[in-house]
């Protein structure tokens, strides 16, 4: 990775950086109070921060619905883009997923989006369908992938 970052858990101390980060990021960013619910009343929300420097730079968001985990996003701040955050994000995902013995990983992300589908797929998700007009704002398609733990694996684990 480009540079040494730490991967913690999202608090509410970082809400106001996140907030900034996902503005920056998305043409429908959620609102801070959005954020905030899911941090303090979901108890399916998994968020994550990633700090440089003691700076929120990225995050990264899933709920544990059942077995499975559903990202909601992922998001790095732009002067820090391309430098491996998105990807070190991505893995303690993948890593709490485990720990939780999910059975797999979705998301939906742009079709047009190819540099998110390109880290995705490096992680091991796979295009599983297409859910047309996905983005409301933009109209939009998303492409579904999904990443499917091998179960031989949880079972060693266990």
């Amino acid at each position: 990775m480009g540079i040494d970052i730490t991967i913690v858990p999202m608090e509410l101390s970082h809400l106001d950086a996140v907030f900034e980060i996902d503005r920056h990021s998305f043409s429908s960013p959620w609102t801070k109070e959005s954020l905030r619910k899911e941090l303090t009343g979901n108890e399916r929300a998994v968020y994550l921060t990633a700090l440089f420097g003691g700076a929120v730079i990225g995050y990264a968001g899933m709920w544990h619905i059942v077995n499975e985990g559903h990202i909601t996003n992922i998001a790095v701040s732009e002067e820090h883009r391309r430098k491996g955050v998105g990807g070190a994000i991505l893995s303690k995902l993948i890593e709490t997923a485990r720990e939780r013995e999910m059975i797999g990983l979705t998301l939906e992300v742009s079709i047009a989006n190819l540099p998110a589908q390109r880290l995705y797929a490096g992680h091991g998700f796979k295009p599983e369908g297409i859910r047309k007009d996905y983005y409301k704002d933009t109209h939009e398609d998303a492409v579904i992938m999904w990443k499917y733990f091998d179960k031989e694996q949880q079972c060693r684990k266990n």
